[in-house]
């Protein structure tokens, strides 16, 4: 297998190939070519072939080899350590050279995948988007010429000042005036015919938001006042309504609240 050399400048390597090649790129080839993973054993086992590339290239280009001597570096602290009886013992906090090796390998063997996927998204024309639909057609034109701000304001005035257009108040139908007191009168009429009833009886149909709530303030002011007795056997069931002792029909009720 043979490595393409990057030239090296400006203390960076240039894109010799789409996907990046250095250090790293060659380590990762030499991994993949044992059907290795990426583990400290692997890193130690690749150790000779990564010294054998390293001498070719430092016979080619030795001035360029700098970074690579980095690699071989940490290489043979692995291989060393992995030929001891036991492992070393290291201080706590300290970088384990195997482990930063494979992990540093990992990430970029996962950049170069992404990089290999763009490449065949951009090779495949799936760089852009195309238009699927056709651009909508603009009926008409407004010829503007000679019109100027004042013509755009009076034009504006002209529509806004219009009094044909308005709806007069007369026309506008209002909602029905529902009053606490007329809702008193209808539970003491029902309460002198019926003598009992229900607070779903006194709604009888009228089911509207407003007829519930003020036909509901009422038995709570009338209860306040002494004059009925509510009752509620169940949690949320219909309230049973009765005149209490003091009850009198002919009351005038001065409400605290309004109508």
């Amino acid at each position: 297998m043979s490595f393409q050399v990057p030239s090296y400048q400006a203390g960076s390597y240039h894109i010799a190939t789409p996907v990046y090649e250095g250090p790293l790129d060659l380590l990762l080839q030499l991994i993949e070519r044992a059907e290795l993973d990426i583990t400290r054993l692997a890193l130690a086992q690749v150790t000779d072939q990564y010294l054998e590339h390293m001498h070719e290239i430092q016979e080619n280009a030795a001035g360029e080899v700098s970074a690579f001597l980095v690699i071989a570096a940490k290489l043979l602290q692995i291989k060393s350590e992995a030929l001891l009886p036991r492992p070393p013992r290291r201080e706590p906090g300290e970088e384990d050279p195997g482990e930063a090796l494979a992990m540093q390998l990992r990430a970029y063997k996962r950049y170069r995948e992404i990089a290999d996927l763009l490449l065949q998204r951009e090779e495949s024309g799936l760089r852009s988007y195309l238009r699927m639909a056709a651009p909508p057609r603009v009926e008409g034109i407004i010829d503007l010429t000679g019109i100027g701000l004042p013509e755009l304001v009076a034009a504006a005035e002209s529509i806004f000042n219009k009094t044909q257009a308005r709806i007069p108040l007369s026309a506008i139908v209002a909602p029905p005036r529902i009053t606490i007191r007329e809702k008193i009168s209808l539970i003491s009429q029902t309460l002198h015919e019926l003598k009992t009833t229900y607070f779903s009886y006194l709604l009888k149909g009228r089911r509207t938001r407003l007829d519930v709530v003020v036909t509901f303030l009422a038995i709570l002011e009338l209860v306040k006042r002494h004059f009925i007795e509510a009752r509620q056997d169940r949690l949320f069931g219909d309230i049973e309504l009765e005149p209490s002792a003091t009850w009198r029909e002919d009351e005038e009720y001065e409400l605290e609240f309004g109508e």
